[in-house]
């Protein structure tokens, strides 16, 4: 199973669920333990906290200056236990907030320091730094029992234009037990091997098309440390080119290495997860497509396959055998619920939980692109169950459940732009052990957005600015599109 944190799930009876007019996909009866420490748990009363950047939200007058919502969770979950707003005004957070900071564009939660709450890590890549236009900077914001308590800074850009932050996850890539950070910049990932400083060194230095790289963390080598997996691409800027690649630690180098490439794949997701339950990583690449012609054929499996999104899956093994094995899938795949149309987007959001506690993990997709009837965008998301030999059985058919707006149980109605499904993220809010889904819609009323919390996949609130009392945003604050992970 994946190194990373993960959230252990049980599932709750199909009969329980079902009188709530939302029924668990794959329902069991098996029981599980509730993971220790708590992911995302920022004042340490035992249970997770929802952690939702809105860098396109203004502050004090300022465009885009950006913050991130803190949703504190509890026994009744996400949006009923306080939340609090988090800028560079506020009194722990260095800086000052400025037009176009879009502090909050990438978040994420680890323990860094040696406490029991966990810590926020917050990208900034508007950031100006000095005479640095755009140079980005990320913070580290504590944990501590009222919530929070002192910042830091983990990175800042060297240049303008370095945009640090436009990208960030956590894990102990050295194997010393302490927190490791890789942060994504325009044309370069860096790494912090000591988040309480501002050190980094470069992991990776490529043309990414001014995008921030996807990335996730999972122990793909099987060396007992977990690896970075990036994914990223370019067109005409000068040339064009698209990759995967995996980095691990390099003891003899002190240093991140590269060590496998799929060349010619490009990606808008990477999740990692055991999907056919042998006790190794497997990496999940959503919208999986190919971007150049370098005589690579199909290197996201089937052409046809990607039409609307394809879902490539690359098998973790023994003795580096990484990515051998392979399934792919798309809307048009038996099983999978709905029919591939160009830009639907499936897989551009995806995220990770062993729902049915089978042992095999399962694969949530979002397809932020779906059209419901005739309201075009207003998005989806599906569930996909994990088996024997992965997402896919012999007959190379899925098992999934398919959700949006206008699913039973679900609040609200599909509507044009909605992009429900555009980000997703686990947790255990609520601290009785199932897995709760969040899952964004930030295009919802004119993009105002908002979080459907799903609570073991059953109906829960609507988390919005308005049910948060958020400030008026000068700007559309698109509140869902980053959620912390």
């Amino acid at each position: 199973m994946s190194l990373r944190a993960r959230v252990t799930t049980i599932a709750a009876t199909a009969t329980a669920l079902a009188a709530t007019g939302l029924a668990l996909p794959f329902a069991g009866t098996s029981v599980a333990a509730e993971p220790t420490p708590v992911e995302s748990d920022f004042n340490g009363d035992g249970y997770a906290d929802l952690a939702v950047g809105v860098p396109s939200g203004s502050v004090d007058g300022k465009a885009r200056a950006g913050y991130v919502s803190v949703v504190f969770g509890g026994e009744n979950g996400p949006g009923r236990h306080g939340a609090r707003r988090i800028t560079q005004a506020t009194v722990e957070v260095p800086g000052t907030p400025e037009g176009g900071d879009r502090f909050g564009a990438a978040v994420t939660s680890a323990y860094i320091d040696d406490d029991p709450y966990a810590d926020l890590v917050i990208g900034a890549p508007g950031e100006d730094i000095d005479a640095k236009t755009d140079a980005g900077s990320v913070t580290v914001l504590y944990g501590a029992g009222d919530g929070f308590s002192e910042a830091g800074t983990a990175a800042r850009g060297a240049a303008s234009g370095d945009t640090y932050g436009n990208a960030v996850v956590a894990a102990d890539f050295t194997g010393d037990t302490d927190v490791d950070l890789a942060i994504g910049g325009k044309d370069k990932v860096v790494a912090n091997f000591n988040p309480l400083t501002a050190n980094t060194s470069t992991v990776m230095g490529d043309r990414m098309g001014g995008r921030a790289p996807v990335m996730t963390t999972g122990d793909f080598n099987t060396d007992g440390l977990p690896d970075l997996a990036l994914g990223y691409y370019t067109q005409n800027q000068p040339y064009t080119q698209s990759h995967l690649r995996l980095y691990g630690w390099n003891k003899d180098e002190s240093s991140m290495g590269n060590f496998w490439n799929n060349s010619n794949g490009a990606a808008n997701a990477l999740a990692s997860g055991d999907f056919n339950g042998d006790g190794y990583d497997d990496l999940a690449v959503g919208n999986c497509r190919e971007i150049a012609d370098e005589n690579i054929d199909d290197p996201c499996g089937p052409e046809q396959l990607t039409k609307g999104g394809g879902i490539h899956i690359r098998f973790g093994g023994a003795n580096g055998s990484f990515g051998w094995e392979q399934q792919t899938f798309n809307q048009d795949t038996t099983g999978v619920p709905g029919v591939a149309e160009t830009g639907d987007g499936f897989g551009d959001a995806l995220a990770v939980a062993d729902i049915d506690a089978d042992g095999h993990d399962d694969l949530i997709a979002g397809a932020p692109g779906e059209a419901v009837g005739s309201a075009a965008r207003a998005g989806s998301f599906t569930v996909l169950k994990g088996g024997a030999i992965g997402l896919l059985d012999a007959s190379g058919s899925a098992t999934g459940v398919g959700y949006q707006q206008n699913s039973e149980g679900v609040p609200g109605v599909a509507e044009t732009g909605d992009a429900f499904g555009a980000a997703l993220t686990i947790n255990d809010h609520n601290g009785d052990g199932h897995a709760d889904l969040n899952a964004a819609a930030p295009g919802e009323n004119a993009a105002a957005g908002g979080v459907w919390h799903l609570p073991s996949f059953s109906p829960g609130p609507v988390i919005t600015p308005k049910s948060l009392s958020l400030p008026a945003s000068s700007d559309p604050p698109a509140y869902g599109a980053v959620l912390g992970h």
